[in-house]
C-alpha cells in the first residue's frame, strides 16, 4: 500500500487512518457508556493498577511485579464480571444498529408486513385517554423486530387478546399488575408488570419521572416504541430511540403511533395544537 505521508520512520496510509478512526469511535462509545456511572471509577481504578504494574515491572521490583502480574492475569475475566451490565448495553447498542435488526429489513418479508398491519391502535388510544383523564400512570411497550422476551420474563406472562378493558384493569391503581410495563408482541398482550432498564442519562428534565426514564432506557437499547401516561400530570407521551414526544392529544397519538410503528408518512397538520410540545431528545 502506498503511504500518504510519513512521520519520522512511521508511514501513514489509508488503512492506518481508518484504523485510528475506528478506534476513536470505539473509545468514544465506551466513554458514553461509562460516563456518569460507578463503572467509570472502577475502570479508572483498573487502569491505575495496570499503569502501576508497568512501572513496577520496569523498575525491577520482582515481588510486587509477581503479585500485580497475577492480578492482571485474571484482569480480563474480572473486567467481564465487573462490567457485565455495561458490556451487555454495548452489545445491545451494536445489535440495535445492525442492518439485520432494522425493522425495514424484516418488513420486506410478507408475514412481517401482514402482522404489522393487523395491529389495531384503537384500544391503546382509548385506554390512554381514559387513564390520562384519571391521572392513572401507564407504561405500554410496542415491540418491533424483537419480542423482548428477556423483559417479558421479568414480569407476569399473560398472552391475552388486546382490549381497552383489559388495559384499564391492568393499570388500575388497585391492581397487583399496575406497577411496571405491559409488553405488546405479535398483536397480543404478552406480559404485564415487566421491569424495564432505567436510563442513566443525566440530561433528562426533572419533570420526567421514573416511567419516562424507564421508557427512555428501553428505547436506548432496543427499537421498541413506548407509550407513557404520566400519573402526576396525566400527559401522554411516546418514546423512541431516547426521543420523547410529550403532551400528545388522542389524535396526535394515533398519527404518531402510525408513523413510528408502521412507518407511514401521514400528512401532518399545518399548525400544531396549542398544547403540543417539541420532542425532547435525551439520547
Amino acid at each position: 500500500m502506498i503511504p500518504l505521508f510519513a512521520i519520522g520512520f512511521l508511514e501513514i496510509g489509508w488503512l492506518e487512518i481508518i484504523d485510528i478512526l475506528l478506534v476513536t469511535v470505539l473509545l468514544y462509545q465506551l466513554y458514553k457508556l461509562l460516563t456518569g456511572s460507578v463503572a467509570l471509577k472502577i475502570f479508572l481504578g483498573l487502569l491505575s493498577i495496570y499503569l502501576l504494574y508497568l512501572v513496577v515491572r520496569a523498575a525491577g521490583m520482582e515481588l510486587l511485579s509477581i503479585i500485580l502480574g497475577q492480578f492482571m492475569g485474571v484482569g480480563v475475566l474480572a473486567a467481564i464480571i465487573v462490567f457485565q451490565p455495561e458490556i451487555r448495553r454495548f452489545l445491545l447498542l451494536i445489535g440495535k444498529t445492525t442492518a439485520f435488526n432494522n425493522d425495514r429489513f424484516f418488513k420486506s418479508f410478507p408475514w412481517r408486513r401482514e402482522q404489522a398491519e393487523k395491529l389495531s391502535l384503537t384500544p391503546f388510544i382509548e385506554a390512554a385517554k381514559s387513564l390520562a383523564g384519571k391521572n392513572t400512570g401507564a407504561l405500554i411497550v410496542f415491540s418491533k423486530s424483537s419480542e423482548l422476551k428477556y423483559y417479558a420474563e421479568s414480569g407476569d406472562l399473560i398472552d391475552a387478546v388486546i382490549s381497552k378493558r383489559l388495559l384499564m384493569s391492568i393499570f388500575n391503581k388497585t391492581s397487583p399488575l399496575h406497577d411496571g410495563a405491559v409488553i405488546i408482541a405479535n398483536n397480543r398482550i404478552k406480559a404485564a408488570r415487566c421491569i424495564l432498564p432505567v436510563t442513566e442519562n443525566n440530561d433528562i428534565p426533572a419533570s420526567m419521572g421514573l416511567r419516562h426514564r424507564a421508557a427512555i432506557g428501553l428505547t436506548e437499547v432496543t427499537d421498541s416504541i413506548v407509550l407513557v401516561v404520566s400519573e402526576e400530570t396525566g400527559q401522554i407521551a411516546l418514546v423512541r430511540n431516547g426521543e420523547v414526544f410529550r403532551n400528545l392529544s388522542s389524535a396526535d397519538l394515533r398519527v404518531k403511533l402510525n408513523q413510528l410503528l408502521f412507518d407511514t408518512d401521514q400528512q401532518k397538520p399545518t399548525a400544531p395544537p396549542a398544547s403540543s410540545e417539541k420532542p425532547v431528545n435525551v439520547a
